[in-house]
């Protein structure tokens, strides 16, 4: 495996600079934002799809310093029931699609996303229970009348331009937010749908990371790995339970908040996650993604590369030897 970083907590610093920077730090892989959500400053599909000059520059860049780039990430919400975001989101999704069969990037990263309630809703409509039953009625109609047949379609176009491996990553809020809608989806829309398995929106739902990767390791529908790392504050857990809509900010209060890899879960945590990915098959790159309001960028990052790197296997495993 190796170690890669979502490059959009630089989004602030020009490409180079912000390789130089990964690179003097051991990072061998970066994730690279095109749009929507993650914003695209280090990645314009728009200006790279239309000048191959620019193109050979950007993969210049790359392989000078040995970094590849283990995904593209389009994050968005193209089933979004406004049809100015929606038609947004898909535009950056295809654009995005075409980039990758360009840079012969092999995953292209985002959301499920998530639709209203009806065809003429104005917000998306993210169900979290089957009763009382309009509920039901709802998901129902989500996943047969949107869901299902948008990313069919759109598989398909993946895999026209070459594109294999479209990872979601399983996040509240979208109709794919844990292993079970993940391989819903991936039933219904075929064997390019799989998972940009992040483990901190998991981890606050209550799910086992090893134990989610070993299901999903088992349907070969890991296609990229996020580390991002949760605290839960089990007092406040114990007293509203884990769904939590306040800010970000107000850590004292939450239930949970994001924090820099080895500050929310133990070390034998991610050992486990590692070794997981490890036992399923999984060597492509695990990418650090860093959200932490109580560590600075340079030093949150740095303390999630230090860790990672200390625990990473690099060297294949040998024979077994003793039976």
């Amino acid at each position: 495996m190796k170690l890669g970083v979502f490059t959009v907590l630089y989004q602030n610093l020009p490409f180079e600079e912000m390789l130089d920077k990964l690179s003097e730090i051991g990072v061998e892989a970066v994730e690279l934002g095109t749009g929507n959500y993650p914003g695209n400053s280090h990645c314009n599909p728009d200006e790279l799809l239309s000048n191959p000059e620019k193109v050979k520059s950007f993969q210049r860049a790359l392989e000078s310093r040995g970094i590849v780039i283990s995904g593209l990430s389009f994050h968005g919400n193209p089933l979004h029931p406004n049809k100015t975001f929606a038609a947004e989101s898909h535009d950056v999704w295809r654009k995005t699609v075409m980039l990758a069969e360009r840079l012969e990037v092999p995953v292209v990263n985002g959301f499920s996303g998530c639709p209203g309630d009806h065809p003429n809703a104005k917000f998306p409509n993210w169900v979290t229970c089957s009763w009382p039953p309009e509920y039901s009625e709802v998901l129902d109609w989500q996943w047969n009348e949107v869901v299902i047949p948008y990313w069919k379609e759109e598989a398909k176009f993946a895999e026209s331009h070459g594109i294999h491996q479209i990872a979601f990553e399983m996040h509240p809020g979208f109709v794919v937010y844990n292993p079970e809608t993940l391989l819903k989806l991936r039933e219904h829309a075929g064997p390019a749908i799989g998972a940009n398995f992040d483990p901190s929106h998991l981890v606050w739902q209550g799910i086992n990371p090893a134990e989610a990767i070993k299901k999903l390791g088992k349907e070969k529908a890991i296609f990229h790995v996020h580390a991002k790392d949760i605290y839960l504050d089990q007092a406040n857990i114990d007293v509203n339970g884990v769904l939590d809509t306040k800010h970000y900010s107000d850590i004292l209060n939450r239930s949970w908040t994001f924090r820099s890899v080895g500050y929310g879960q133990s070390e034998k945590a991610w050992k486990d996650i590692l070794s997981a990915l490890s036992a399923v098959g999984y060597d492509h790159v695990v990418s650090i993604e860093h959200e932490d309001m109580l560590a600075s960028i340079d030093e949150g990052l740095g303390k999630a590369v230090s860790l990672l790197k200390g625990i990473m296997f690099k060297e294949q495993p040998t024979e077994m030897w003793w039976a």
